[in-house]
């Protein structure tokens, strides 16, 4: 087992020690650090690591629900897991992150054992340049989370010019830095990797932060293994801004235009 020194920055994040039979013990690293507590995606990855790591997980995720319900302090964390159910063909779990005697995370998965049936999809791919083609985004310093993956924006980029864009939407390459085969966990942390769709529409700042975040697992191991350390194409659009919160709606596509990934999330914002 290689020590800490060794492991890939995201795999030091996600690591956890079991404490007992559903209960794990973890502390995400200032390299994942955002505005406020770490990075949202960084979180749901935790958490789906405890569930796809337990003895009694049966098949691969196909969603995971994130409530964010408090910030997460740069301090050790306890994580609950609960096995509510095994069929079949699913399994479902939830979980608690918590830190002293305040919850900060409340979750749901469901987990599937996938058979082999008809297949058709309606969703198709945004017409993109070759990520070759784009170049990296020059990304500040802070928050440090962003040092960790790498961007490469086509359209809907933070000017930050204060001059209001025509919609929210943007779409990207991005990928892990440094590079890091594709896997369930990190498919996971990038469903959340677009900035607050406010920031975009407005190109300006402010104060924002996910509540909830659902992400619907597409792919299967194979085409994640198909994938490997790629770029994937991120898009994300905003669909409506109202009373303190948005919401967003993205997709994560694999270079040859195969689906991998959908996420809905629920913002809070303010002026």
């Amino acid at each position: 087992m290689p020590d800490n020194n060794q492991l890939h920055p995201f795999d030091q994040a996600v690591k956890l020690a079991a404490v007992a039979p559903y209960a794990y013990q973890g502390h995400i690293p200032q390299t994942y650090a955002n505005m406020v507590g770490p990075f949202g995606g960084i979180i749901v990855a935790v958490i789906l690591n405890g569930i796809l790591s337990h003895k009694e997980c049966q098949g691969v995720p196909i969603s995971v629900t994130v409530n964010f319900a408090g910030p997460i302090a740069d301090a050790p964390f306890a994580l609950a897991l609960g096995l509510i159910r095994t069929n079949r063909s699913n399994q479902h779990w939830t979980a608690e992150l918590t830190q002293g005697s305040e919850v900060a995370t409340t979750a749901s998965a469901v987990l599937a054992n996938r058979q082999e049936t008809w297949m058709m999809s309606e969703a198709r791919a945004p017409s993109a340049p070759k990520p070759e083609d784009v170049a990296s985004w020059p990304a500040p310093s802070e928050p440090k989370w962003i040092q960790r993956y790498d961007f490469k924006f086509i359209r809907g980029k933070a000017t930050l010019s204060g001059q209001p864009a025509k919609d929210s939407e943007s779409l990207l390459w991005v990928r892990d830095e440094p590079e890091r085969p594709l896997d369930f966990l990190s498919l996971a942390a990038l469903s959340d990797v677009f900035f607050p769709r406010v920031f975009i529409r407005r190109q300006k700042l402010g104060v924002a932060g996910t509540v909830s975040l659902t992400t619907y697992f597409h792919a299967d191991d194979s085409s994640l293994k198909r994938q490997a350390t790629r770029p994937v194409l991120a898009a994300a659009r905003g669909q409506r801004f109202y009373s303190g919160y948005f919401d967003q709606v993205a997709e994560l596509w694999s270079d040859e235009g195969e689906l991998l990934a959908s996420s809905i999330q629920m913002v809070y914002f303010k002026d």
